[in-house]
């Protein structure tokens, strides 16, 4: 073991109390660690950590936060930047502040990526009507998203021609932006790779996503996906982990082009919803493996013994509750107080023979 590992019985500070603060924690726990969770509002993970609650703002409380742990990670990107100023002279925060402010702003994230040599779609900066209309005029239909803050769909609005160029404006409501072409790809697909502090990478099988209405729905993992696309996919996530000497896990959103070529689309510096798959599906998942990261530990083994289909239970799908406790699969319900449409209140995961 590193001399750097933290050892059981360390603590380690969550910002975010969200169903991922609570799974992380709940990793954390399997492996003899303590979990504090920091968060401004309702907070499902604090059903199963010591919390905290206070705005991102509070100077005194995120000290005291930050003196009462070992290491601090973060469970959404948007942590806000003046947040961190208050943690990071205190206790280390994995992964680090790069990857935050990538990932914080699509713009940014874009150039990070071409800067490396990775594929993405063709893009436009747009901060008012002019160059919106421009960008459409050289691109083609697109999708114009707020640099900052979307997230399930929301912060966009899709162009087809000039004509919906106003009401997309409109919808940015004065928001920074980025228009981005539309990709005619085959299907999507996502990677989570975990880097540890020793620089050892390692990433879970890419699974294919389907959304609806901006929202993930489902994420299958077999062998369909194919030993040239699952090689591909871990060594740009690979790139991306060492660009940015990260620490922890991170997921790649890709797009799979006709004739096999990938695409990325998105990152995000945390476990990702897509990989939700892996609590059953692999002896080490997404979470202890974050969780190992940021800790010191060595990395798990990222291999999965089951093909896998994750789907997301959204608003009052999660009353299905005793007809899925009654099936072969594995249900998670994250203690969310009220079902909204659009909420993502859990998740169910079916396995089959590995192909």
């Amino acid at each position: 073991m590193p001399e750097q590992a933290l050892p059981p019985g360390s603590a380690i500070g969550i910002l975010g109390g969200g169903q991922l603060g609570r799974m992380l924690a709940i990793a954390a726990a399997r492996l003899g660690l303590k979990a504090h969770v920091f968060e401004p509002g309702a907070a499902p993970a604090g059903d199963v950590a010591r919390l905290t609650t206070a705005g991102y703002d509070d100077a005194e409380a995120l000290r005291a936060f930050a003196r009462s742990v070992d290491v601090v990670t973060y469970e959404f990107e948007n942590v806000p930047a003046g947040a961190l100023d208050m943690i990071e002279g205190i206790v280390p925060v994995r992964p680090g502040r790069r990857a935050l402010a990538v990932s914080q702003d699509r713009l940014e994230e874009k150039a990070f990526l071409a800067g490396i040599g990775i594929a993405v779609a063709e893009h436009a900066a747009v901060g008012c009507r002019e160059e919106l209309e421009a960008a459409v005029a050289r691109i083609g239909p697109g999708i114009l998203k707020t640099r900052r803050l979307g997230y399930d769909g929301k912060g966009q609005a899709r162009i087809r021609g000039p004509g919906d160029a106003d009401t997309a404006f409109g919808a940015m409501a004065g928001a920074p932006a980025i228009y981005e072409a539309l990709v005619p790809f085959e299907r999507e697909v996502s990677v989570i790779g975990a880097r540890g502090l020793d620089g050892i990478v390692v990433c879970f099988d890419p699974g294919e996503n389907v959304h609806r209405d901006g929202i993930l729905r489902t994420t299958t993992v077999t062998g369909a996906v194919g030993r040239g696309i699952r090689a591909d996919a871990a060594l740009i996530a690979g790139r991306i982990l060492n660009a940015l000497d990260y620490v922890g896990v991170v997921g790649v959103e890709m797009f799979v082009l006709p004739g096999g070529g990938l695409l990325v689309n998105e990152i995000a510096p945390r476990v990702h919803n897509s990989g939700h798959w892996t609590i059953e599906a692999c002896l080490v998942d997404q979470f202890q493996q974050h969780v190992r990261a940021i800790c010191g530990w060595p990395l798990g083994d990222g291999a999965r013994h089951s093909d896998a289909t994750m789907e997301n239970l959204i608003g009052d799908e999660a009353g299905r509750w005793p007809e899925l406790a009654a099936r072969p699969c594995g249900l998670h319900l994250y203690g969310k107080a009220e079902a909204r449409p659009g909420r993502k209140m859990g998740h169910v995961t079916r396995l089959s023979a590995k192909t």
